[in-house]
């Protein structure tokens, strides 16, 4: 038993129950110096406040499947795991910087159930290796924010009956920069950690490449390591490290690749008529307290309104009373107002219409989805239409057709051309009857004082996608295709949960 004055005592009880160690993972840290962080660590630091609002007890739950219970070598706890990822998602770094921490910042190591003196740290690939095999085929997106809507119904903080319904969206990883860009980017966001830590230091680096040769930016990226490197001083400077190991992974990744890896699941997205982007769409429901109750992730050419459904059942899945529905323009198409009187399940939706939004008697898979932003229709291959025109007799609500119309050189040569674009057609069109009859209730709606006051609400989605693209980094994915975005906001989601009931707490 003198094992346990050295390790942490759930190690010890991990490896004889694994059943029933979680409760004292949680709370025992058996050490000669673990007083340490009661003198080091305050109260109010962050980390300590989340292990004492979540039992992380729910993690060991849903992933003992993915473990073998009586061969082969112990694994790390899968608990331990996840704190991990949670560290990179709450300070945006890197695998091997939220690791390399771990080996000395007080704080990591209470959270994660280290002692102080314990230096055995895990290696970087685990934590890859845990999201690849151990939450694989997990929704962890559901599960998260499941979870971290309880804490705030048992808290009391959720009170309102109303969520707030918006999406925002993701760069791909390989969006779309060259690989020569990439690593442009990041060489700048090293000398700039540089030059805020030593301006001087300006003098002592390698003249910028100038030109748009790969090689010769390869070249200059491996002389600007070189020369930081040589100066510990610099190098181990923590903002600057950070950057040195960001760069470090794009030089190899395009080494092992030389272009950039492909993104199957990203499509072309559009903010508005000019402004796109290549990624993917976090759909979000949130309640009037700015806590996340519901989450959708899709490539970026989705439309938002037909996420809705889904978006209100989670919520009220998750605990949430839904009475009230706040959006934006793209949530007031035919099937949401259908949707909102249901007689069992409806809800009041505050949308403003837009004539462009119904899509008619169209087939599911035959549907285009309406950009908001830019006004206009986008095809399943992410291509948005040119130009629109308005078809019908002049001054009439009703019987009028709107049509849009696509740049039939792309249409040659789509992919998903077939059952789409005719061979031979020197057009491509899309065409949306306007049926204002069937939105009257709704527009009579909008014009209450009733609707102008509850959709006054809807400004603080807006406030929340902004935090979690400049707080969480979820500007950028972190990896390729839709499951692993789905687990980046997953995270990024339970962190922003966690930390904004800390506040309301």
């Amino acid at each position: 038993m003198e094992i346990l004055g050295y390790v942490p005592i759930f190690l010890y009880l991990y490896g004889r129950n694994q059943h029933d160690m979680l409760p004292l993972q949680q709370t025992i840290q058996f050490s000669d110096y673990s007083d340490l962080y009661d003198l080091i660590i305050p109260q109010d630091n962050l980390l300590r406040r989340i292990n004492d609002l979540v039992d992380f007890s729910f993690i060991q739950k849903e992933l003992m499947d993915k473990y073998c219970q009586d061969n082969g070598r112990m694994a790390e706890s899968p608990v331990t795991m996840f704190k991990y990822l949670l560290l990179k998602t709450i300070y945006d770094i890197s695998d091997v910087d939220v690791v390399e921490r771990s080996r000395y910042d007080m704080s990591f190591k209470y959270f994660l159930g280290m002692t102080p003196e314990n230096t055995d740290i895990i290696n970087p690939s685990s934590l890859c290796k845990f999201r690849k095999l151990r939450l694989k085929d997990k929704d962890l997106l559901n599960l998260l924010i499941g979870k971290t809507v309880e804490i705030a119904i048992e808290k009391g903080i959720i009170k309102s009956r109303t969520i707030i319904v918006d999406a925002t969206h993701t760069g791909s990883r390989s969006n779309p920069y060259s690989p020569i860009e990439i690593l442009r980017l990041r060489s700048k966001q090293l000398r700039k950690s540089l030059y805020e830590s030593d301006e001087s230091v300006k003098d002592s680096l390698p003249p910028k490449n100038t030109d748009d040769e790969l090689e010769h930016e390869l070249d200059y990226t491996k002389e600007l390591l070189d020369v930081v490197g040589s100066n510990p001083t610099l190098a181990e400077v923590p903002k600057i490290k950070e950057r040195i190991n960001m760069l470090k992974e794009v030089l190899t990744d395009i080494e092992d690749h030389y272009v950039t890896s492909k993104d199957e699941d990203a499509r072309i997205g559009h903010k508005s008529e000019e402004d796109a982007f290549f990624g993917y769409k976090t759909h979000i429901a949130m309640s009037d307290e700015r806590i996340i109750t519901a989450a959708t992730v899709t490539s970026g050419e989705k439309g938002d309104g037909p996420q809705l459904e889904e978006l209100v059942e989670q919520s009220r899945q998750n605990g949430m009373v839904v009475e009230i529905v706040v959006g934006d323009t793209a949530y007031s198409g035919k099937d949401n107002i259908t949707l909102s009187n249901d007689e069992n399940n409806g809800f009041e939706l505050v949308a403003r219409l837009h004539p462009t939004i119904s899509n008619g008697v169209r087939k599911d898979e035959d549907r285009f989805d309406f950009n908001k932003d830019a006004g206009m229709f986008v095809c399943p291959a992410g291509h948005m239409a040119i130009r629109k025109a308005r078809q019908g007799k002049k001054g009439q609500g009703t019987n009028q057709t709107l049509v849009f119309f696509f740049d039939v050189d792309r249409c040659r040569t789509c992919s998903k051309r077939k059952g789409c674009y005719k061979d031979g057609a020197k057009s491509k069109t899309y065409s949306v009857q306007i049926k204002s009859e069937e939105h009257q209730q709704q527009a009579d709606f909008e014009k209450t004082e009733e609707f102008r006051t509850k959709a006054k609400v809807r400004y603080k989605i807006e406030a929340k996608n902004s935090e979690l693209k400049n707080v969480f980094g979820y500007d950028r994915a972190d990896s390729y295709g839709l499951d692993c975005m789905r687990m980046q906001g997953a995270m990024v989601i339970f962190a922003a949960n966690i930390k904004r009931i800390l506040r309301l707490s």
